[in-house]
């Protein structure tokens, strides 16, 4: 990767700086300390240092910003919003690129009530188009993600992201990129290259070869534009729990969902999330309580537990329909779970209400307290079931900051702003219950060895495929706790591959450590990157220079 230490080179980036300020405006140009430390700062703890900041508003200066870099050889490291927590954030993979923002970049393009799909640019936050479907009464929902409703939609759909929803598996439910490449010519996928054509956001392949896949994950182009559908507002939803209260008893749990999810009963994406995901979701790390201790002491642990009103696992999805429909979901889940020692427990909005009317009346008491939590709860899974984001569930990102929840949480929830230490882990395992429990048995002893309480979700990101989140929370403050975080990401990623478990995302620290030598795909994606970007000028790869084949970078972060 070119470096800008000696004269010739500062002179180029000079040159283009100024290009770029003649396009832009220089309020739009920013290579100033300050700014550069904000583009620089990650809950990974491997911040980058970028040399600047583009903040194009549309796609044709993103097109005139790649042509004076390829003419200067400058890098460029593409981000939506920047607000890819536990994978680095805004950050680009080495120091030394050139980072263009896309934020500004946020109309939403068109929304067809009748054929159900939007258009939207990088900048579309996932409260920007909740927001433009609510204040339009449009019975259209949109699925949201966890990540906070300041995240960029198009950002994580092409890291492959998933959300809630039955359209949750969300890359499925694209149709249509728009797609700068490196050359500065602009790409149409599917029927978009075609000006006639009617369905370029109704079905994704078109005619010839599936080219949308390749802008996923990767440096091959800049994605300026998608068409993403939209679900009908459902008549009704209920959303069920099932508390497990012994580890090994999810087991039988999701070898009893797993047919549900195969035959299409259950059409939501499931969520499976052991105790301290859901101890964690209203407050941090209790250290007084500890006495100093780290990770949280057994005891301590089960009395947070017992507390918060859950077991070892918690297992959360929903139910869409007609209220007949939605009836007869509930009892075929009910009789599927039988067996397994568990019964699902159902909210509507009715009770949501009811609960919230007892906590009123019960006044100031502990468990008055406790019930409008859970209603909070409750309250925030509907919405996220409707494509109302929500930044309660980044919660779990503040666990070990020292400061706590912030005062403006969940409204603002900023984990990197607000110097949280987090490492997110993404293995994808089969949908069987014994393979749960073997990954929990690889990662958990490297937990307790570098001290650390185990966060891991199991998610039915398909019909037969866990997605897992694995996150390590840390005093990012702490540069002992820091190093070891770090260390055990290292140990956690070495055993999962080890394992045959492997990410399907990965962050910054470990771009560099998914080539494994002579591996045909790597050097197939090679060959495709020189074909469409031999200066490598669109972000020369999150693998370190010298290590090739600097292809997994992330497309537009969130």
């Amino acid at each position: 990767m070119t470096t800008y230490t000696n004269a010739s080179n500062m002179h180029r980036l000079e040159t283009a700086m100024q290009q770029w300020v003649e396009l832009l405006g220089a309020e739009h140009v920013l290579n100033d300390t300050e700014t550069l430390a904000v583009y620089a700062r990650s809950t990974s703890s491997c911040g980058t240092q970028p040399l600047a900041v583009l903040r194009p508003p549309s796609t044709e200066d993103v097109v005139t910003i790649v042509k004076i870099a390829s003419a200067f050889c400058i890098p460029l490291y593409p981000i939506s919003r920047g607000k890819n927590w536990g994978y680095g954030d805004a950050c680009a993979v080495t120091d030394g690129q050139v980072i263009v923002d896309l934020s500004r970049m946020d109309r939403i393009i068109e929304v067809d009530q009748t054929l159900a799909y939007a258009v939207i640019e990088p900048g579309v936050t996932q409260q920007q188009l909740s927001m433009y479907l609510l204040d339009r009464k449009i019975p259209l929902w949109m699925d949201c993600t966890g990540a906070g409703p300041d995240t960029s939609l198009v950002g994580n759909i092409l890291e492959r992201g998933f959300g809630h929803s039955p359209y949750g598996n969300r890359f499925q439910t694209v149709s249509g990129l728009q797609i700068v490449l490196a050359n500065g010519q602009v790409l149409q996928t599917g029927f978009g290259h075609y000006p006639q054509a009617k369905t370029t956001y109704l079905f994704p392949y078109g005619v010839g070869p599936y080219l949308d896949g390749l802008f996923t994950q990767s440096n091959l182009g800049i994605v300026t534009r998608l068409g993403m559908w939209l679900m009908p507002a459902s008549k009704c939803i209920n959303h069920f729990l099932c508390f497990i209260e012994n580890h090994e008893d999810i087991k039988p749990v999701v070898d009893a969902l797993r047919p549900l999810r195969m035959n299409g009963t259950l059409r939501s994406i499931v969520h499976i999330g052991n105790d301290l995901r859901l101890i964690s979701g209203g407050r941090s790390y209790p250290l007084e309580s500890a006495r100093g201790n780290i990770p949280l002491p057994a005891d301590l642990r089960k009395a947070l537990r017992i507390e918060a009103g859950v077991g070892a696992w918690t297992v959360s999805g929903a139910l869409y329909g007609t209220p007949r429909q939605v009836s007869t979901t509930r009892k075929i889940l009910r009789n599927a779970l039988k067996g397994t020692g568990t019964t699902p427990v159902f909210l509507t909005q009715r009770r949501l209400a009811f609960g919230a009317m007892i906590a009123r009346m019960l006044g100031n008491s502990a468990l008055a307290s406790r019930l409008k939590t859970k209603v909070q709860v409750g309250k925030a899974l509907f919405d996220m079931n409707r494509g109302i984001p929500n930044g309660r569930f980044l919660a779990g990102a503040y666990w070990r900051r020292r400061a706590g929840l912030p005062s403006n949480f969940p409204s603002h929830a900023d984990p990197a702003a607000d110097n949280c230490g987090l490492l997110w882990l993404s293995p994808i395992i089969p949908m069987r219950g014994e393979d749960v429990l073997r990954l929990h048995a690889i990662i958990e002893p490297i937990f307790e060895q570098h001290r650390f309480d185990l966060f891991i979700t199991f998610s039915m990101v398909n019909e037969r495929a866990l997605g897992t989140v694995i996150t390590i929370a840390y005093d990012k403050e702490e540069i002992a706790e820091t190093e070891r975080a770090q260390a055990c990401y290292r140990a956690l990623f070495k055993s999962i591959m080890e394992a045959g478990y492997i990410p399907y995302r990965v962050g910054i620290q470990s771009m560099g450590d998914l080539d494994q030598g002579s591996d045909n795909f790597w050097s197939t994606t090679r060959a495709i990157k020189m074909a469409l970007d031999p200066q490598e000028i669109i972000a020369p790869g999150r693998y370190q220079p010298e290590r090739a084949p600097h292809i997994a970078s992330h497309n537009n972060i969130s």
